[in-house]
């Protein structure tokens, strides 16, 4: 919880979006919340246009450092925007390797699922991913423009 209101307070996205997670109603009903985050884990039925994705935690301790999305396989709007793996750091966290760590573990378990390549995308101005992309073997494709998105994305494929 004390990441979600820093992440917040931050203004950021993923968990940390005011506009999708209540902080109050997330401490309130914890299980729910989790409950939530794990509705796309095999063998959930999913509606068309959705796929299988795990959740994961880095963790240091009792003390929640970020979190990463696996996605299972690509839709074409994930082929365009968002990719195989999507992640955060909590800002107390960043620039210590966390980010760097979360996506090489992530790539572990996409590796044990049978991925022999993974699309991760992030901002053209986000320097921090940037980094931890090319840290893990990311090969930029290319940057996109995509609609109803404000920035211009740099796509990678990270071979497994």
């Amino acid at each position: 919880m004390e990441a979600v209101r820093e992440m917040q307070a931050e203004g950021g996205g993923g968990l940390a979006s005011s506009r999708v997670w209540d902080a109050q109603e997330i401490d309130a009903d914890f299980e729910a919340f989790l409950s939530h985050l794990r509705r796309l884990e095999p063998p959930a039925d999913l509606a068309p246009g959705w796929v299988h994705s795990s959740e994961y935690w880095l963790v240091d301790g009792e003390t929640y450092l970020g979190r990463a999305d696996l996605r299972h396989a690509l839709t074409p709007r994930l082929r365009e925007y968002g990719g195989h793996v999507g992640y955060e750091v909590r800002p107390s966290a960043r620039r210590r390797g966390h980010g760097t760590a979360l996506l090489r573990l992530t790539l572990e378990r996409a590796r044990e699922l049978g991925l022999r390549e993974v699309l991760v995308t992030c901002d053209t101005d986000n320097l921090g991913s940037r980094g931890i992309i090319e840290a893990n073997g990311g090969v930029l494709e290319g940057e996109f423009q995509v609609e109803g998105h404000p920035h211009p994305l740099r796509r990678y494929w990270i071979t497994l």
